[in-house]
């Protein structure tokens, strides 16, 4: 039974017990809250080291106050004393605990551990390392995600891995988007898909059975200046007959195995991959790679934008289901104190702009920008130690050309709506592909090479056309 005439439910949960957390750390206690995968809470106080502990009525008045705010999210063990029962360090010291941000009067430390079934990865944000584990450079990732399908993100993905090898660079595209492949049609042109793809790697890796896998094809389509284009397709094109079992396989990539979680087994299937570039006759590491991510709030793009990338598009239509989802992705960043690393990484991307007499491109993109300004304000609001609002990334304001929300450009074009692109072997030469992406293609090439030019210590490469 909960003190209040109605009952709790899960939005409130959590903030009812971060407050009481917070008040237990004012008496001087560490304090651990876990969350279990029903949603509901235990307060374990670290009061072993005391000489005094936690006293009876002090741990009685603990234990009514946490079962009376959190009603049935309260945990079947509500309150946990480690100088009364023991417990793994497995649990106490995990590294999957996030502290908690402090608050006024607090003299111990608050950590949540959240234990979910999915989605755990979009919690907790790193940037993958300059340098693999045996100091050789790592080819610079950019992310392209879109909170809802349908907004032209992986046909973008492949104008834009094209732009990119025509800049004489390295190109690897990787299909992350596993329940729905698409970006290897679109690039590959003449070229012949690889037997293998990112989900055989997934599930053939789990046994120890991934060597002498095919998993990247290069592309049909040939460069200018000396670039190469390469794919590893989310789907292969198997072995002639034997059944490709594609959605046994899919059905597999998903779960934890021992001692690799998922988002373990998909960062080093996506390093399998660019490794297959520089054995193949490539010989070198690709110098940029793009990971169409799956839609959605998904584990797949938790973890491609969380921790895979260096950078990430967002793609959006200026709607309300993109700025609620959006919203509640943010929020959750927010919540989990990782706002100040994960805004580093953003930027927003006005796909499907129509210009026309009846609604301009600029009215467009005046109401996109106020829209996802709005929508950003819970990440540059949440602040770092000691960081002055707006010093990392522009200056938030609403008109900051260079600030997360500004957006990016892609015109809405009919042409491309429905277009067989097999039987469409030229179909980025076409003058409506240029009209529709130019401004797109201007803005985040620099971007990305500005960041892989700042990795490697070289200066930055500027567009030398304005070509598709």
């Amino acid at each position: 039974m909960t003190l209040y005439d109605a009952p709790i439910r899960f939005d409130e949960a959590r903030p009812a017990a971060l407050a009481l957390a917070r008040e237990v750390a004012t008496e001087g206690f560490d304090v651990l809250l876990v969350r279990d995968v029903l949603g509901r809470f235990s307060l374990i106080v670290d009061d072993a080291e005391r000489s005094d502990g936690a006293g009876d009525e002090q741990a009685e008045r603990w234990r009514e106050s946490f079962t009376g705010r959190l009603g049935r999210y309260g945990g079947d063990r509500p309150l946990v004393l480690t100088s009364v029962t023991r417990l793994p360090r497995t649990l106490t010291a995990s590294p999957r605990t996030l502290e908690v941000e402090a608050a006024t009067g607090m003299v111990g430390a608050v950590r949540l551990l959240d234990n979910t079934v999915v989605g755990e990865e979009w919690s907790r944000v790193t940037t993958p390392p300059a340098t693999d584990s045996g100091g050789a450079p790592r080819p610079r990732r950019t992310a392209l995600y879109g909170f809802k399908g349908g907004v032209g993100r992986t046909t973008a993905t492949a104008v834009l891995a094209r732009r990119l090898a025509d800049k004489g660079l390295i190109v690897l595209v990787v299909d992350l988007d596993l329940e729905s492949p698409g970006v290897g049609p679109l690039l590959l042109g003449d070229g012949t898909l690889c037997t293998h793809g990112v989900v055989d790697h997934m599930v053939e890796s789990a046994l120890g059975n991934a060597d002498g896998l095919e998993i990247v094809a290069r592309s049909g389509y040939n460069p200018r200046n000396g670039g190469e284009l390469w794919i590893a397709p989310a789907r292969g094109a198997g072995t002639d007959g034997v059944p490709n079992a594609y959605v046994d396989k899919l059905n597999r990539v998903y779960a934890d195995t021992e001692g690799a979680r998922f988002a373990d087994r998909l960062t080093d299937t996506v390093r399998a991959c660019e490794e297959a570039v520089e054995r193949s006759d490539s010989g070198r590491l690709p110098d940029v790679v793009l990971l169409d991510s799956r839609a959605g709030i998904h584990d797949v793009a938790a973890v491609t934008i969380s921790h895979l990338c260096d950078y990430a598009l967002l793609f959006g239509a200026d709607n309300d289901q993109t700025w609620s989802g959006y919203r509640d992705l943010f929020e959750a960043w927010a919540a989990s104190g990782q706002a100040p690393a994960i805004r580093q990484k953003l930027r927003m991307v006005a796909s499907m702009v129509p210009d026309s007499v009846h609604y301009s491109k600029d009215t467009h993109l005046e109401s996109f920008r106020r829209n996802a300004h709005t929508t950003f304000s819970v990440l540059y609001d949440s602040l770092a130690p000691d960081e002055v609002a707006g010093a990392a990334e522009g200056s938030w304001d609403l008109d900051d050309d260079s600030a997360p929300h500004s957006p990016i450009p892609i015109l809405f074009e009919p042409g491309l709506v429905g277009m067989n692109v097999p039987k469409s072997p030229d179909w980025q030469q076409r003058a409506f592909v240029h009209a529709a992406y130019r401004d797109f293609l201007d803005t985040a090439v620099p971007l990305i090479l500005a960041g892989a030019a700042e990795d490697s210590g070289t200066e930055s490469i500027e567009p030398e056309d304005d070509r598709p």
